[in-house]
């Protein structure tokens, strides 16, 4: 990723993504979710365990869970990437 560092990037695009007011297919939105938490909180952090009788809990972390394999900076750059393809 050119001039800027991964951590810098992913902020700017963490701001661009609060502002966005368009609505967002729920599959999209779980992906950036999934990214975000995992790129923030990391592999560690996902309870497989995890229950929750609200369903939309239940589906963020689902998402989040399918893509655990990735390190966190790893997770940076797709939410980056997810994130310049719907701001551009």
């Amino acid at each position: 990723m050119p001039d800027k560092d991964l951590d810098t990037l992913f902020n700017d695009a963490f701001e661009r993504a609060s502002k966005m007011t368009d609505a967002l297919p729920q599959d999209l939105m779980l992906r950036i979710y999934a990214y975000y938490k995992q790129a923030t909180s990391g592999q560690d952090n996902v309870s497989t365990h995890h229950q929750s009788a609200n369903l939309r809990d239940a589906f963020k972390m689902n998402a989040w869970m399918q893509i655990r394999h990735l390190t966190p900076d790893e997770a940076k750059k797709l939410y980056i990437e997810t994130i310049n393809s719907l701001t551009k």
